[in-house]
């Protein structure tokens, strides 16, 4: 039997024709890169190609490797495929990958949003037969408010927790979600200071994107420069010797997962902040409907909830297994009980 354009194996995503991986988890002659999250651009791969924008972020994570940068739409042919980049809107850089072969086109995603976050190249749809997507939040629960009206929560609790002496500790992944809060707070109420990890890349994406400036903490910042004032950390910083020296603080996490409220109780979080780099579930429809595909691959998060709906709408969706949910399994298993609440 015929394998279609790409098939899923224990490598990755994978197309045969080309012999060439999308975002493949074990080591491979040719990957095709989306972006830069550590789920999804490994280390080990001979060649590595991705969006010139995303190029120095994941040498800065995986260091001497190989790789080559395209523009979006740029075509690149590899033995008669046609592959090409286009934005996923997630984070700095990524991508969504177009592949055409003999008059078909398939679509993966990655990683990928519809809101415009002022940072990451904006979505745009294209076309396809058959669109390979992620669902991470593919649940009705998840209905992201506008990120205006999240960004004026922020700045109001910052500001409060100023008012009362407490430093501000925000919770945020070191690439994507530090930097479009960094580009989307109100940086006039205070210092901004940063963890290590948070602030070496930022060193990176300066060289790609304007952020506001911020101070990085090492062992000599004193507790009295950095209070009042709002830190970004990454949530591995949570309950580490690191953050005594916030005392006073307050804490709080942006994500998409703090629509569960237990996401928030088992982190010990003071605060949740609904903000997330992913779709949510009426996105996910809508980019779905905009590519036009009738067959749907739904990858990492709640693939048999989401692919059983869009079964009932008249699409031919199934679900594929992928290494992609190292970050989310823990809140996918936690949300089950919440699911079953709704």
């Amino acid at each position: 039997m015929k394998k279609p354009l790409l098939h899923f194996n224990a490598k990755g995503i994978y197309c045969q024709q080309a012999d060439v991986y999308l975002d493949p988890w074990k080591p491979v002659k040719k990957a095709i890169i989306t972006h830069g999250h550590a789920d999804h651009s490994r280390w080990g791969h001979l060649q590595y190609i991705t969006h010139h924008t995303n190029v120095p972020i994941i040498k800065h994570r995986l260091g001497d490797i190989q790789v080559a940068g395209v523009n979006w739409g740029e075509t690149f042919m590899v033995n008669g495929v046609k592959f090409s980049l286009h934005p996923a809107g997630h984070i700095i850089g990524s991508s969504q990958v177009r592949v055409e072969y003999k008059g078909e086109v398939w679509v993966f995603t990655g990683d990928y949003k519809l809101e415009d976050d002022g940072i990451a190249t904006p979505y745009e749809p294209v076309k396809c037969h058959s669109f390979i997507t992620e669902c991470t939040f593919g649940l009705p629960a998840f209905k992201w408010q506008p990120q205006k009206e999240v960004f004026q929560e922020i700045n109001q609790w910052w500001q409060e927790n100023r008012e009362e002496g407490n430093t501000s500790v925000l919770f945020a992944y070191s690439l994507g979600k530090a930097q479009r809060l960094l580009k989307n707070i109100d940086a006039s109420i205070g210092e901004i200071y940063t963890h290590a990890a948070i602030e070496n890349m930022n060193d990176v994406v300066r060289n790609i994107a304007s952020l506001p400036q911020t101070k990085r903490i090492t062992k000599d910042t004193k507790k009295e420069e950095i209070k009042g004032n709002l830190v970004l950390a990454p949530p591995s910083a949570h309950g580490s010797p690191w953050i005594r020296k916030m005392v006073p603080y307050v804490t709080a996490s942006a994500s998409g997962w703090m629509t569960f409220r237990g996401a928030r109780r088992r982190r010990a979080i003071d605060k949740g902040f609904v903000l997330s780099d992913h779709c949510d579930w009426s996105s996910l429809l809508s980019a779905i409907k905009a590519t036009g595909a009738e067959k749907i691959i739904c990858t990492h998060g709640y693939t048999d909830i989401f692919s059983r709906f869009l079964n009932e709408q008249g699409f031919d969706a199934r679900t594929e297994q992928t290494q992609f949910e190292e970050e989310t399994a823990e809140e996918l298993k936690s949300g089950a009980s919440k699911l079953e609440r709704l």
